[in-house]
């Protein structure tokens, strides 16, 4: 694992696992609960908290394409990593200072999807750090990061299972959150490595926004996006339901909520680090579609099995078709635009606001027409559909020459 001892002689490298990790900390406190915070503790409704999901979705996507764009056009990247903190940070503030459903609105719609843009920015300093490395651990690096990201997910849920299994409310986690969200910000103004004097080159992009937002528009980028997107619906549709169907009607309640999200990360974490071992040389559409279509499986379950012990089997299929379906899209996406580091980061932002809005809608006509269980199978079906159109946009790398998941290529092709 040669790889991996970057990690250790690289600060740059160290800043970004630090930060993931913390945000993921922060990310993995509300993700299992903010449909609950959002429905029932401060009164949005299911139709508002529908509304809700695409106005912060539409935030975060423009924060980050902004951001990633502007960094690449200045090479200027440390202030906007702080103009995120510093908006994560006030969010959790505001909840602890002034909590009410209008702080809800605009803390977790409108400050913290700024704050989210920093998601793209840490894996452009990753993509970046990694140019000076061997081709081969590059593949490596970038899944240890993205699993970097999932660790919280395990360690942290389980001791909020604790807390509200002894009766602490949902509303509870803000304290803390504020906490690490002062830490995030604290790493970033001391660790985040200045914009000049780096070992890998930077150079400013010279391309005006409309350019650059021209080059995204590519209809060959917008339909890759938009299936990706329809992919990772899936996981939004799991983040949005799973509080909501493992709740005391089924005989379940909070703390299964956090052991169950916490045991799939978990065991999303050695996978990410070992599949790029254990696959190099794979189709990556191939490799994304067979993902999409185990994580399928264990979202189609999940409402049957809600109320079963065979429910935590679920978490196996759901860990191996998670770790596939949100780390290979991150260098697919990248290598979109591999020129420019920011602007293919944002990318994973414009992936994930499509799957919010196909989330949303699923979210939306399941509740409508059923209950959480149709929206649980309907997010299953969109995903497939949505590696469906992946490989089919890939066709001709299907063969004779694939492209690689890694990002390898012959000369000539192209994403």
């Amino acid at each position: 694992m040669r790889a991996l001892r970057h990690f250790l002689i690289d600060p740059s490298l160290r800043a970004a696992v630090a930060v993931l990790i913390l945000f993921g900390a922060i990310l993995s406190s509300f993700a299992p609960y903010l449909s609950i915070l959002g429905v029932q503790t401060f009164g949005l409704g299911d139709g508002g908290y529908s509304g809700f999901l695409v106005l912060s979705t539409l935030l975060s996507v423009s924060a980050s394409v902004y951001f990633g764009i502007r960094a690449d056009q200045t090479s200027t990247r440390r202030p906007l990593v702080l103009v995120c903190g510093g908006a994560v940070f006030a969010a959790m503030l505001l909840m602890v200072a002034a909590p009410s459903a209008a702080s809800f609105v605009l803390a977790h719609g409108i400050l913290f999807p700024v704050g989210s843009a920093l998601f793209g920015q840490v894996f452009a300093l990753i993509r970046l750090s990694c140019t000076v490395y061997p081709e081969a651990d590059r593949a490596v690096i970038q899944g240890a990061a993205r699993a970097a990201f999932a660790i919280p997910f395990a360690v942290v849920l389980p001791l909020w299972s604790i807390a509200f299994g002894r009766g602490m409310p949902v509303a509870g986690l803000y304290p803390v959150v504020l906490g690490m969200a002062t830490l995030l910000l604290l790493v970033m103004v001391l660790f985040w490595p200045a914009d000049r004097g780096n070992a890998w080159d930077d150079r400013p992009s010279g391309l005006s926004l409309g350019h650059a937002l021209a080059e995204i528009a590519n209809p060959r980028h917008l339909l890759r996006i938009a299936a990706l997107g329809a992919i990772a619906a899936a996981a939004m549709v799991y983040m949005a339901v799973v509080g909501l169907l493992l709740e005391p009607g089924a005989g379940r309640g909070p703390a299964d909520v956090a052991i169950y999200v916490g045991s799939v990360a978990g065991l999303e974490v050695p996978f990410m680090i070992l599949l790029p071992l254990m696959t190099r040389g794979w189709n990556r559409a191939r490799l994304i579609a067979l993902g999409t279509c185990i994580y399928a499986l264990h979202l189609l379950f999940m409402p049957l099995l809600a109320s079963s012990p065979l429910l935590w089997l679920m978490v196996l299929p759901a860990a191996f078709g998670g770790a596939i379906t949100l780390t290979l899209p991150i260098a697919y996406l990248q290598d979109l635009l591999a020129d420019r580091p920011g602007t293919g980061s944002s990318l994973i932002s414009l992936q994930w606001l499509a799957g919010n809005l196909f989330g949303a809608a699923c979210f939306a006509g399941g509740t409508a027409l059923s209950g959480y269980g149709l929206v649980a199978v309907s997010g299953a079906a969109l995903s497939v559909l949505g590696a469906a159109a992946l490989l089919w946009a890939d066709r001709r790398h299907l063969a004779p020459d694939p492209l690689r998941w890694d990002g390898t290529h012959k000369e000539g092709d192209t994403p």
